[in-house]
C-alpha cells in the first residue's frame, strides 16, 4: 500500500485539534508499507463504548459494550521494512519536513514547510498519511520532546510532561517526599493513593487521551470509509495504543512505556482482544521495560516518574542487552536509535541461505503486574485538585 504526508495536526487553545494540509507542490512522492489481513474487536457504537466507561467509573460496575469482529487490512509487522518505515513516520512527527533530523522517505519528501513549532504549540501533534487510494489513513502520534532524552526539546515538553507523569506513575508522580505530584491523591501512610483521584486526573479535557480520540473523530469526518491505523513513538506510542483499544484500529508502537494500569485507570472497556496492537521495544531502554524509576534513576532526576511496565496487545521484542550487547542505557530510546541501528538489519540472518528472521517473533508479557507496592482505596472524602501547573522534581 503506497502513503503520502496529506496533513499536520496539532492543537489550538488547549483542547481543539487543527489541521495544515500539505501543499500539492509539496506532496512528497508516495512509498510503500506492505500489509496484511488481520482481526480486529470494535465497539459496536462509541455512544456504547462510552456509556460502559462512565458506568464503571460512577458505579463501578463492569459492563462491556458489545463488539464486532472485523477483518481489516493492517501492517505487516513480520517485515522489517514495514517497521522501518512506520518508524520513519514516527520520527518525522517531532519535527518539521526539511528539518536536519527529518527522514527523507523519498526524492520528494523532504520540504519546507512549516509545522507546529510556534511559541504556543501544544503537546499533542503529529502528522497524517493517506495512502494513494485514500482507503487507508495513518495518524502519527509525536512522542515526548526531552531534550536530556534525545536533545532538543521544544515547546512542548511542559505538556508532554504532565502526561508523561500522569499516565505512567503510580500516583501522580509521587516518587518521594521531596516531589511535588502533578495531582493531589497520595494520600499517606507510607504508599497509599486515592483511587478516585487518580482516575479523575486522567479524564482532564486538555490532557492528551480526550484530545486524541476527538482526532480520530476528526479523522473519521474527514476520510469517512477509510481504514485507519494508528502510530507512535514513547508516549506518542502509548497514547496510540489507547486509542486502538478505543476505537479497534491496528495499531503499532515503538518504545512505548507501559499503557496497561493507564487504560485502566482510564476504564477503558477491554475487547475479547488486543491483538491488533503491536508494541515493539527493545532490553537495553529502561522506559518500555519499566526501569527507569527510583529516586535515584534518570528520570526521577530529570522530574519523570516512568514506573509502569505493562503493554495491552502483542510485543516483539528485540533482546539487544543479551543478544547483541547494548548496555541498558536511557539513550537507547530515541527513535533515531531505531531507525538507523536496531532496524538497520535483519533480527536473524538466514544462516548458509536457509532460516533467519526479518523481526523477532511476538512474545507475551506474563504475569505482568504494576505498582504491586501501593495500596489504592478510597482514603479522600473531599475532591480531588488537578495540579496541572505543579512541578515534579523540577518545573513542568
Amino acid at each position: 500500500m503506497t502513503f503520502q504526508l496529506r496533513h499536520a495536526h496539532g492543537v489550538a487553545n488547549g483542547t481543539r485539534n487543527v489541521f495544515s494540509d500539505i501543499p500539492q507542490s509539496l506532496l512528497a512522492q508516495s512509498f510503500g508499507v506492505k500489509t496484511k489481513r488481520l482481526t480486529t474487536h470494535r465497539p459496536a457504537s462509541q455512544i456504547a463504548f462510552q456509556n460502559a466507561r462512565i458506568n464503571s467509573m460512577r458505579h463501578l460496575r463492569t459492563e462491556l459494550p458489545p463488539w464486532d469482529e472485523i477483518d481489516v487490512e493492517g501492517p505487516d509487522t513480520e517485515k522489517r521494512e514495514t517497521l522501518l518505515t512506520l518508524a520513519k513516520m514516527t520520527n518525522n512527527a517531532y519535527t518539521e519536513p526539511g528539518a536536519k533530523n527529518w527522514y527523507d522517505l523519498g526524492p520528494d519528501w523532504n520540504s519546507s514547510y512549516p509545522f507546529g513549532w510556534e511559541p504556543d504549540s501544544d503537546g499533542f501533534r503529529g502528522h497524517i498519511f493517506v495512502s494513494t487510494d485514500n482507503s487507508t489513513v495513518i495518524i502519527s502520534v509525536k512522542g515526548t520532546s526531552a531534550g536530556w532524552i534525545v536533545g532538543g526539546g521544544g515547546p512542548t515538553v511542559r505538556k508532554d510532561k504532565l502526561n508523561d507523569n500522569l499516565l505512567f506513575s503510580c500516583c501522580c508522580a509521587r516518587v518521594g517526599p521531596t516531589w511535588t505530584p502533578v495531582c493531589d491523591c497520595y494520600s499517606g501512610g507510607g504508599n497509599k493513593c486515592d483511587q478516585d483521584c487518580v482516575e479523575k486526573s486522567l479524564t482532564q479535557e486538555s490532557l492528551f487521551y480526550p484530545i486524541g480520540t476527538n482526532l480520530y473523530n476528526n479523522v473519521t469526518y474527514m476520510y469517512p470509509d477509510a481504514n485507519i491505523w494508528i502510530i507512535g513513538h514513547s508516549l506518542g506510542g502509548s497514547l496510540a495504543s489507547l486509542l486502538g483499544v478505543t476505537f479497534g484500529v491496528p495499531v503499532v508502537t515503538f518504545e512505548a512505556p507501559g499503557e496497561k494500569l493507564a487504560a485502566k485507570r482510564l476504564h477503558l472497556p477491554s475487547p475479547p482482544s488486543t491483538q491488533h496492537i503491536t508494541h515493539v521495544y527493545h532490553t537495553a531502554d529502561p522506559f518500555p521495560m519499566g526501569t527507569c524509576n527510583g529516586v535515584t534513576s534518570p528520570c526521577a532526576i530529570a522530574g519523570y516518574a516512568m514506573e509502569t511496565r505493562c503493554h495491552l496487545g502483542k510485543v516483539r521484542k528485540y533482546d539487544t542487552v543479551t543478544k547483541l550487547g547494548w548496555a541498558v542505557d536511557i539513550r537507547t530510546h530515541g527513535i533515531a536509535v531505531i531507525v538507523e541501528r536496531l532496524l538497520a538489519e535483519d533480527w536473524e540472518p538466514p544462516v548458509n541461505g536457509t532460516g533467519g528472521r526479518e523481526v523477532p517473533e511476538f512474545s507475551e508479557e506474563e504475569d505482568c503486574v504494576d505498582c504491586y507496592n501501593w495500596e489504592y482505596g478510597h482514603f479522600k472524602n473531599a475532591s480531588f485538585n488537578f495540579a496541572g501547573s505543579g512541578t515534579c522534581g523540577g518545573p513542568l
